[in-house]
């Protein structure tokens, strides 16, 4: 914060300051010289409390997929209100969305929920233990499925800790991680079918599960080779390990999910962020046998699961409001507004004259400052040393320009925005793009 910053964000940050580490709870919203607090959103726009509005394109972190205000899910939401907004009893909500849940994907028979893709991805990982017998999993390098120290596993791996391509290392993210939770994660290179084949078939007879985001966005937002996710599914079938799908992200990618996308059927699958419409939420979902390991009908569980709001129902309704407004037209419309988006950046990064492109599919999109070939987290990291450091240095600009973009690039659009809200956020980075250092 400057001498002659007055800003009420600027104030409000100095009193965070004396009661957070940092003055910040969340790593993914930290701004310097101080964060910006919102007071409100408003379709795809966010006004903080000095009244500055900005478009919002990364949806609190792809979460929001209807934007702010949508009526259907403020209309839910308001009604459970006022009849209550938790309960130490099931409620009708949980049954609605897993029905729901269970109509659009087509790998999945039952469902249970946790508060977070985080909470979402840990259970996943119990469940197949639980279901094996086996305690190891596998993953791939680069890719983030939350902050469980198992499935946090190489996310942040660099040149000189990953090891070799045809045998990386298992590299811890958060200090202090024990070398047993190490040991016991295989990682494998995304996107490459024979080493990650090699691997999985040698480590067969101890894994569990393989876990794999078929569009790992901290990876590079590359999608995964339809190749690659077929050898996945052939090898955990032939070994006895589960295949997993983290979808708590690229569930927003089809009416039926990635897997849909890609007419592969995984044994589990972790959900979050748009099934809540909003509010917290993650969820476990998988086929009938697998998920019985949870069954208290049927005496004492393999894995017991409970959670002081686990399916509370302000996230039931929220969530079922929102996926009932995501009709098949809702995708079409995310994927062309995608679409436009990656034609008009790509003509203005060649009439710029700039090394740069951009990555995804549908509604999720990232650009990258540099032209050189991207297919997993070793290219990405490589091919980006240097421009990571400016796009963190772009997303600065474009806030200032009036466009909110995630540090790292990521961009997604929501199904209130219209083409003329895109074009308002390439003309953003047409002036923001010729300011790097």
């Amino acid at each position: 914060m400057t001498a002659f910053d007055t800003s009420k964000s600027a104030a409000l940050y100095e009193e965070a300051r004396k009661v957070m580490p940092g003055g910040n709870t969340r790593h993914t919203v930290f701004r310097v010289p101080h964060q910006v607090y919102a007071e409100r959103g408003e379709g795809c726009r966010i006004i903080d409390i000095d009244g500055n509005s900005r478009i919002d394109a990364v949806g609190n972190f792809t979460s929001l997929i209807h934007g702010y205000g949508c009526e259907a899910i403020r209309v839910a939401a308001r009604e459970q209100l006022e009849k209550g907004f938790c309960f130490g009893m099931a409620t009708p909500g949980e049954v609605a969305l897993s029905q729901l849940l269970v109509e659009r994907l087509p790998s999945v028979e039952h469902v249970r929920y946790t508060n977070s893709g985080t909470e979402a991805v840990m259970n996943t990982i119990k469940v197949a233990r639980a279901f094996t017998g086996r305690a190891k999993i596998a993953k791939c390098e680069g890719a983030y499925h939350g902050t469980f120290d198992v499935a946090e596993t190489s996310q942040e791996a660099r040149p000189e800790n990953w090891g070799d391509i045809d045998e990386p290392k298992s590299v811890a993210t958060a200090a202090g991680t024990p070398q047993g939770v190490l040991d016991d994660v295989i990682v494998i290179p995304f996107n490459n079918v024979e080493v990650a084949e090699r691997i999985l078939r040698a480590k067969g007879n101890d894994l569990a599960a393989v876990l794999v985001d078929v569009m790992p966005n901290r990876a590079g937002l590359v999608p995964a080779s339809p190749e690659f996710l077929q050898m996945l599914r052939t090898v955990t079938q032939e070994i006895g390990a589960l295949l997993i799908f983290d979808e708590v992200i690229t569930f927003r990618l089809g009416y039926n999910g990635a897997q849909g996308h890609y007419g592969i059927n995984p044994d589990l699958t972790a959900l979050g962020k748009i099934i809540g419409g909003g509010f917290p939420i993650g969820a476990v979902a998988g086929r009938r046998d697998v998920m019985a390991v949870y069954d208290p009908s049927i005496g004492s569980p393999k894995v017991q699961h409970g959670g002081t709001f686990s399916a509370n129902p302000m996230s039931m309704v929220a969530g079922l409001a929102c996926m009932e407004a995501l009709t098949p037209a809702c995708f079409d419309h995310l994927d062309a507004l995608g679409d436009y988006f990656q034609t008009q950046m790509q003509a203005l990064l060649d009439e710029l004259g700039l090394e740069a492109q951009i990555t995804g599919l549908g509604s999720l999109r990232r650009i990258h400052l540099t032209r050189s070939e991207l297919s997993d987290f070793r290219s990405t990291v490589l091919a980006n040393a240097e421009g990571a450091r400016k796009v963190v240095q772009l997303s600065r600009i474009l806030f200032d320009e009036g466009v909110i973009i995630a540090a790292n690039g990521l961009i997604c659009f929501s199904t209130v925005m219209s083409f003329a809200d895109v074009d308002e956020i390439v003309m953003a980075f047409r002036r923001a793009l010729p300011r790097l250092e």
